[in-house]
């Protein structure tokens, strides 16, 4: 019974997200082949270096399916918000797993730069086809998955795109270093492109982890707050658009993986009926759920007390009708 439930949550996941994780995993795999097969023919520590992060990816990969599979739960009793964190959880995971590779990148490139381990010459040019194959297969890969899931609002599918993307302009690093030890000679170029590459996957990873942590957190995302706020003040005052209030605060919102929880209060003029605040909260909680796309407005209702509100006023002369 157990299995067959968490069956149950992998059909959940909608075709163009399950086809992104497929494919990101399927590919991972394929490239951390040939990444190694690189390696092993140069012996080269920038090759090493881009073979190192390409296992990231697979876990990285691989930890995106399941957590898309969570994600797409309904609420329950115990998760009334979903299960959408989960989302944050593997871009954060993943993000981990680059930081761990960065650090063993550095270590192991160190090491060779002190034993004198050097390129091998004679292998070149396999090992920059190899690199090259795999860099145009990132980029591609990297891209959809970007795009994808910017267009799903999947932050588990953007993470691992920006992953793979990352990964392609380590090759493209690496491709750098090898060809000018192929042009100059000069074997050290190497090694010095596996440093540089070790540092720019750790800012990669220092980045994914701030992010992630940062939703978390409930770190507040400044682009629905300028919606949110243009909504309301929309509606704000005699002139607004109606269902007109007199003003609003307490204005908040987070994320739940791709579903947005918004609350707000509302004031509206004290003479208005139960039934009449409750008709503009339900309307104003509907025009920001669709702006929103995937997510659940709450609005709670106040009396205005403000004795010179130009709102109240109009609505006791008659010039606007009952909300």
């Amino acid at each position: 019974m157990h299995s067959s439930r968490k069956w149950i949550w992998i059909t959940r996941i909608p075709r163009p997200e399950a086809l992104a994780v497929s494919v990101s995993l399927s590919v991972g795999v394929l490239l951390l082949a040939i990444k190694f097969v690189a390696f092993f023919v140069t012996e080269s520590a920038a090759i090493f270096s881009d073979a190192a992060e390409s296992i990231a990816n697979v876990m990285g990969s691989a930890m995106a399916f399941y957590a898309l599979s969570l994600a797409h739960r309904p609420p329950d009793e115990g998760h009334p918000y979903g299960h959408g964190k989960v989302e944050f959880l593997s871009a954060m995971f993943e993000g981990s797993l680059v930081l761990l590779a960065a650090v063993f990148i550095l270590f192991r490139t160190v090491d060779a730069m002190w034993t004198g381990e050097l390129v091998r010459d004679q292998q070149l040019g396999v090992g920059l086809w190899l690199v090259t194959l795999a860099l145009l297969v990132n980029g591609g890969v990297g891209l959809y998955l970007i795009r994808t899931g910017r267009k799903r609002g999947s932050m588990t599918l953007e993470a691992d795109g920006k992953h793979l993307m990352g990964d392609a302009l380590t090759s493209i690093a690496v491709l750098v270093g090898l060809g000018l030890v192929k042009l100059t000679g000069w074997r050290s170029f190497d090694p010095l492109t596996a440093l540089l590459i070790g540092i720019y996957i750790a800012f990669m990873a220092i980045g994914l982890l701030r992010g992630s942590a940062g939703r978390l957190m409930d770190r507040q995302d400044l682009a629905d707050t300028k919606l949110l706020t243009m909504i309301l003040d929309e509606h704000r005052g005699p002139e607004g658009k109606e269902p007109g209030i007199c003003a609003y605060h307490k204005l908040r919102h987070r994320h739940s993986g791709r579903q947005h929880w918004v609350d707000f209060h509302i004031i509206l003029p004290a003479t208005c009926t139960l039934q009449s605040g409750h008709a503009v909260a339900q309307t104003i909680e509907d025009e920001v759920e669709r702006a929103l796309g995937e997510g659940e407005a709450t609005a709670h209702v106040e009396p205005c007390v403000a004795k010179d509100c130009p709102n109240c006023q109009a609505y006791r002369s008659g010039k606007t009708h009952e909300p």
